[in-house]
């Protein structure tokens, strides 16, 4: 019975808070103001963390799909020899999904006189999963119009440049064979089979793909050498664990990192993100619960007489307390539902239409990503509610030392 006294008092004050006939409004708008400003609180916490855990999700997808899980290569700096052994014995192990070996060095590309860049040719038997998809013209490492070999190229490159699918360009080797000072650069032309965009500009500005054996031919490797492999583990492998394991199987100079540790810093902004962002939007969900206080302070003042009333009726200090205390647990209650609903609502509509656009040179995306989790509901939630039960002690404890005489004569 005193459960459902409590409760049905604390549903009518925030039904029907309303003070003198002065100020008969006012008391009803504050106590829907504490409420709003809880939901905007909750509401901008779950997007804070989604959006975070988006940028992770897509910062990682991205690198680990140009770069894959962990590359092996050697440790000084020199081409891997005996590749087709390493790639067996790679490929042997369980964890692993996929090896593919990798050919890679700096170039000069050439379309005229004027237009030449350096870059970084990257020889691959067929093109990463994730420059595939990203492919916005052409058709990626096939053959061009009059059997020539192919070339990719990211869209700020092409820009650059000024070429689009089937014009030709000109390649040069910039250091004789495989990276060293001897030898004489070699040339060839290869036709624009295809454009990607990543939205990574470092990487599009950067990286033009090629066939495997061409690569070999322009950089003169030898047929049993490659620069590097890249090695994708199945799902649940740790990459770190992955790279000790593989460490441990390989021989003297090669080597495995893990993509954490070859883009570090790109990892450690996720992660600063990840750890500020969520705690500085925490702090509106704080404000919001304290704001309950002078809410339930001035419902206290303008009922002074209503408890001086239910004290004289029989109702116990601990009695009132616990009126105020699901008071303010009321308007948490209602306050963490409104906004995870407009939460919801508004990750719907970034996620189908994209209304925050970001910079993609600065975030490697042009829109905000979003990632809802159910444990973000349940978390932010609980302890919104926890906030707003720890601020509404106080007031409780007010109401609960009024005196009944005093409370029935105060006007």
């Amino acid at each position: 019975m005193p459960f459902r006294f409590e409760t049905f008092m604390a549903l009518r004050y925030l039904r029907g808070a309303q003070g003198t006939a002065g100020g008969r409004r006012f008391l009803r708008l504050i106590t829907w103001i504490s409420v709003a400003g809880v939901a905007v609180g909750v509401a901008a916490l779950i997007l804070a963390l989604s959006i975070v855990r988006g940028f992770s999700r897509e910062i990682d997808n991205k690198l680990t799909g140009f770069a894959a899980h962990v590359q092996v290569q050697s440790m000084q700096d020199e081409p891997l020899n005996q590749a087709s052994d390493t790639e067996r014995l790679l490929d042997s192990q369980l964890f692993v999904e996929r090896v593919s070996p990798v050919i890679q060095e700096f170039i000069l590309i050439r379309r005229s006189a004027r237009d030449i860049e350096g870059v970084a040719i990257w020889g691959t038997r067929e093109l990463p999963t994730f420059i595939q998809s990203s492919l916005i013209d052409g058709n990626g490492l096939v053959a061009g119009r009059n059997g020539s070999d192919g070339l990719v190229v990211g869209a700020s490159m092409a820009r650059v440049l000024g070429v689009s699918v089937g014009d030709r360009l000109t390649v040069f080797s910039v250091q004789g064979q495989h990276g060293g000072m001897t030898g004489s650069p070699s040339a060839m032309q290869l036709e624009v089979t295809g454009i990607y965009e990543s939205s990574l500009a470092d990487f599009d500005d950067l990286y033009v793909f090629a066939d495997l054996e061409v690569t070999r031919a322009l950089l003169g490797y030898g047929l049993d050498q490659v620069t590097r492999f890249d090695v994708r583990v199945v799902d649940g492998v740790v990459f770190d664990e992955a790279a000790d394991r593989l460490d441990q199987i390989l021989s003297f100079p090669a080597m495995a990192r893990p993509v954490t540790d070859i883009y570090r810093s790109l990892y450690a902004w996720v992660a600063l993100q990840e750890s500020i962002i969520p705690l500085i939007i925490s702090i509106i969900v704080f404000v919001a619960a304290v704001n309950i206080v002078g809410t339930l302070l001035m419902i206290i003042l303008e009922k002074r007489r209503e408890m001086g009333i239910l004290a004289g009726m029989g109702a116990t200090a601990r009695m009132r307390k616990r009126i105020f205390l699901r008071l303010g647990l009321l308007i948490g209650l209602i306050g963490v539902i409104i906004g995870q609903v407009t939460a919801l609502i508004f990750a719907g509509v970034q996620w189908r239409f994209g209304i925050i656009p970001l910079p993609a040179d600065a975030y490697y995306m042009d829109t905000a990503p979003i990632q809802l989790g159910a444990g973000d509901f349940l978390i932010v939630a609980l302890l919104t509610l926890v906030l707003c039960g720890v601020s509404s002690w106080v007031p409780a404890k007010v109401a609960g030392r009024l005196h009944p005489i005093e409370a029935i004569r105060s006007r």
